[in-house]
């Protein structure tokens, strides 16, 4: 059994609805065996085109099964479920984006799939929610605690 985290945002439509429907999505699948949520964060878009909505965001632990990218393929499935259309602009709005952030301490890169998320120690509006489901998980790049990756964003480091 695996411990994955995810990050889960919205910034169209039913942004709320959405975010619990992905992780109904998730229970219900029966290589999840545990999914554990944060609080919902509402924050300013990242980068992108402008003119876009504020983002809902969350992140949840899970244990799984699933291999990695067999898991990116269920997050893929419950997207287009949801109604994310393929394409569309980088970091442009979307009605539900899921990342695979962290999978166990597995370090890989590949043509689809990068773990941990590329991003992640970067990201505030991931962390602080990730802060709330796994403050203990470990970036296996820098070794360093979710929650203290966090403090050091915090801290302008």
């Amino acid at each position: 059994m695996a411990i994955a985290c995810l990050g889960l945002g919205s910034n169209l439509g039913d942004r709320r609805a959405r975010i619990e429907a992905a992780l109904a999505a998730l229970r219900a699948d029966p290589a999840v065996r545990s999914v554990v949520a944060s609080d919902l964060i509402e924050t300013d878009p990242v980068g992108g085109p402008p003119g876009q909505g504020r983002f809902l965001n969350a992140a949840a632990r899970i244990e799984t099964d699933l291999a990695p990218h067999d898991l990116l393929a269920v997050l893929k499935r419950i997207e287009c479920d949801l109604g994310r259309a393929a394409g569309g602009p980088r970091w442009g709005p979307r009605t539900i984006d899921l990342d695979l952030l962290l999978y166990d301490d597995l370090c890989l890169e590949s043509a689809d799939l990068t773990v941990p998320h590329p991003r992640l120690r970067e990201r505030r509006f991931v962390l602080k929610p990730l802060a709330q489901v796994a403050p203990d998980a470990r970036d296996p790049v820098t070794g360093l605690t979710v929650r203290a990756l966090l403090a050091r964003l915090d801290a302008g480091a």
